[in-house]
């Protein structure tokens, strides 16, 4: 009998509400529906699938009424897409392109036609999905390949199964690229065979019609619920991938924390990368199988897996993940694999070849990881992973899995429509694939710091020892950057282990850290004389000690990215570190002591790539929770005024440029010194302000 983990085609039931679709035009039931069935992962992988309608519409031009093809657009995520989203085509124009093809050497000239055929000056680009929709004579269609679909499809038993479960009622093509070609294999199959409900496509997926988008939606939904209840049927009486060989290891969060920051020091090239950890029960049990390294050498088997995971996975032997001379060889052998992969099936026009580092790393007993360029990228690769070992144990059960031919994989990875998609993109964010650890990240400073990172498109943790604030501040972040960007931890930065633990986090979520800010801090107001030994330690627990911790957890990830351009440490300060402060003297000295700290640890980092600087705010009194507290009153009673706005404007007035200090302006030079902008700058200190003639350096 196999595990739980062995049963994984859930068996998806309709969702539709006749109520509310009642109140929708022709239009917005097939967003509705698309949505519907995206929005449903056992229907659907994230990105995949596209759905279509044939309808009327009023030809802007003529005023006569046309059929008009709508079709999800390339791009995009039916579960989440809008109406614009969608591809609008004038059918007749499509239909007529059948002149402008004369076999499968044209499939690509086909693609330059579709614009063409736009209705109505629409903007959103047709897919290459397009002709499967246009050519068949079905009012609504459907085509999708969720998990327990492909299984079928990349299946040696696939055919047989598909005739066991549908008898006849659904049809089988064999592999053939996405494209006018397979469009036209279809339209001729479906006309051959005319009481057909479906086809399976071999490798793609299943494409599906009906008369109404309700029946059409209801007919995918029975289909997939069909394929999967057959496969756990079989599933049920033997053990998943030969059973088991390797045990989970219950310290394999910690073990990932240690080893994503090495394979990320050793993917070098033109960009950063960003890591993925998953130890869920599929990936524990396919990594730990008898047949992993046999199944996972194959590579995937359906377009959209393959352009998100590469032609095959990084696999690494357990007992050597301590061994770095060891991860960078086979980092290292990966990319030569690779490069004569590409040297292999490079055609006379082919792009350029992409980066060759692995996209998917694989560790029996630990789980999967998988890098990309940008978080989002590494966490659906992961997902579409898991996709396919959902695949190959469901192929494996019914037959022998089959896995994209090499010179078809390539053909799809370097399709020049698919370089032109790539090129269409806008450029990165100039802090695309860097990692932000912000202590104190729920003040004022921090949180400021923290947003000015995201939107240049870095990933950011924020350590704040108030849980409760941190996570607001964090859910506020993610419901504007995304969630994918921004993780929270609890730490006190006092305490050692919480510290270390932190990093560790930041480590396994985004796979380790290129910045840190250093910038939890307290304050407090006393003459000497009524200055306790607890005050005193208090501050320098915080302002000097934990800017100590900070650093040197931080230390060993930072150093991993020296190849890689070099990372970067920045103290928030005080004005007071470099200007006496009456009645603040342990404040002030310890902050003294972190800045000189600071030049120490640059002298010390130079070696590694690693710069260290320091920002200098003064009397940065909006969204400040130090000032919100007792030090504002402590500073008022040391200056004779009043708390409130007074005090504002004393410290306004004090400035030699009379202006206030915001957040804002401190996160700018946090920026400034975390970024590329100060790549040879290093052992230096900015004042943010607004002038005061005691802080000059000297």
């Amino acid at each position: 009998m196999t595990s739980p983990a062995a049963l994984p085609f859930a068996v998806p039931s309709s969702r539709w509400d006749d109520a509310h679709a009642a109140t929708l035009s022709p239009e917005e039931l097939l967003l509705y529906r698309s949505n519907l069935l995206g929005s449903d992962l056992t229907v659907t992988n994230f990105g995949g699938g596209n759905t279509s309608a044939k309808l009327t519409e009023t030809d802007p031009l003529t005023g006569q009424a046309v059929e008009v093809l709508w079709v999800k657009g390339s791009g995009g995520d039916i579960g989440s897409m809008k109406l614009d989203g969608f591809a609008t085509l004038y059918q007749d124009k499509l239909l007529a392109l059948e002149a402008h093809y004369a076999g499968p050497e044209d499939d690509d000239k086909m693609v330059g036609y579709l614009p063409h055929c736009t209705f109505n000056l629409n903007a959103r680009a047709a897919s290459i999905d397009t002709p499967l929709h246009s050519l068949l004579p079905f009012a609504h269609v459907d085509h999708v390949h969720p998990d327990a679909i492909i299984a079928l499809a990349a299946s040696s038993g696939g055919e047989a199964a598909t005739q066991a479960i549908w008898g006849g009622r659904i049809g089988w093509l064999p592999w053939k690229r996405p494209g006018y070609t397979l469009g036209v294999m279809l339209r001729d199959y479906v006309a051959a065979n005319p009481g057909v409900e479906g086809v399976m496509l071999a490798g793609h997926g299943i494409i599906c019609w009906a008369d109404s988008a309700k029946a059409c939606y209801e007919h995918t939904v029975t289909l997939i619920a069909d394929a999967a209840a057959y496969l756990n049927g079989k599933l049920a009486d033997q053990p998943a991938f030969g059973g088991q060989a390797v045990a989970p290891n219950p310290d394999r969060a910690a073990i990932a924390a240690d080893l994503m920051p090495r394979l990320r020091g050793h993917m070098t090239g033109a960009r950063r990368k960003l890591g993925h950890f998953s130890d869920d029960a599929e990936s524990l049990e396919f990594t730990g199988s008898v047949d992993f390294l046999r199944l996972a050498g194959l590579g995937t088997s359906c377009p959209d897996h393959f352009l998100r995971t590469k032609i095959a996975p990084l696999t690494l032997d357990p007992a050597r993940l301590q061994d770095d001379a060891y991860l960078a060889g086979q980092i290292a052998d990966y990319r030569a694999m690779y490069a004569a992969y590409y040297e292999r099936c490079k055609r006379p026009n082919s792009p350029a070849m992409r980066d060759a580092n692995p996209v998917v790393v694989l560790v029996p007993g630990v789980g999967r990881m998988t890098f990309a360029t940008d978080k989002t990228t590494a966490r659906l690769a992961g997902e579409f992973y898991g996709n396919a070992i959902n695949v190959m144990r469901g192929a494996e059960a019914i037959g022998d899995y089959i896995a994209l031919d090499e010179q078809e994989a390539f053909d799809i990875e370097y399709w020049l429509l698919e370089e032109a998609k790539l090129q269409r993109m806008p450029a990165p964010k100039p802090q695309v694939g860097r990692v932000a650890f912000i202590t104190g990240g729920a003040g004022g400073i921090g949180a400021a710091t923290a947003a000015r990172f995201l939107r240049e498109g870095a990933c950011v943790v924020l350590a704040d020892r108030d849980a409760a604030a941190v996570e607001d501040v964090r859910a506020g972040f993610a419901r504007q950057f995304g969630k994918d960007v921004v993780r929270a931890v609890t730490c006190d930065v006092t305490d050692e282990d919480q510290v270390e633990a932190a990093f560790a986090t930041a480590a396994r979520e985004f796979g380790g850290v290129d910045v840190v800010v250093a910038n939890a801090g307290i304050a407090s107001s006393a003459a000497v004389e009524d200055t306790t030994l607890e005050l005193w330690h208090r501050n320098y627990d915080v302002l000097a000690q934990g800017y100590f911790l900070t650093a040197r957890s931080a230390w060993p990830l930072l150093k991993r990215m020296k190849d890689q351009g070099g990372t970067s440490v920045v103290f928030i300060g005080s004005k007071n570190g470099v200007a006496a402060a009456a009645g603040a003297s342990a404040y002030a000295s310890a902050k003294a002591a972190a800045n000189h700290l600071a030049r120490c640890l640059a002298l010390e980092g130079a070696p590694a790539g690693i710069r260290v600087n320091v920002v200098n705010p003064d009397a940065v009194i909006r969204g400040s929770r130090i000032w919100d507290g007792d030090w504002r009153k402590e500073r008022a009673g040391t200056h004779g005024i009043d708390p409130g706005a007074e005090l504002e404007e004393h410290y306004r007035q004090r400035s030699m440029l009379k202006r206030d200090v915001l957040p804002e302006d401190i996160a700018e030079a946090a920026y400034f010194l975390g970024s590329d902008a100060s790549a040879k700058s290093t052992g230096n200190m900015i004042n943010v302000d607004a002038g005061n003639v005691q802080a000059f350096t000297r």
